[in-house]
């Protein structure tokens, strides 16, 4: 099945949301006390900004993809 413009957007959102969370543990990281929790902080931000890539490269998709009736998506089989 096609990807629409709706799960084009969806995907994007969620990829968007890991980034973010990610984001978020690479800055508790990086202000741990701990010494063995700064090795992490460029691992989690490393896996974050591809969440960001995919979430821009989805929302690209969604951008290009024409936007389709909302019925239409229950009519195919």
């Amino acid at each position: 099945m096609p990807l629409t413009r709706a799960q084009a957007l969806t995907e994007a959102q969620q990829a968007a949301a890991k980034a973010k969370r990610l984001a978020e543990y690479a800055e508790g990281a990086a202000h741990s006390g701990e010494p063995v929790n700064h090795t992490k902080t460029q691992r989690f931000a490393q896996a974050g900004a591809l969440w960001a890539d995919t979430s821009r490269a989805y929302a690209s998709l969604a951008q290009a993809l024409p936007e389709l009736p909302a019925d239409h998506e229950n009519t195919e089989a």
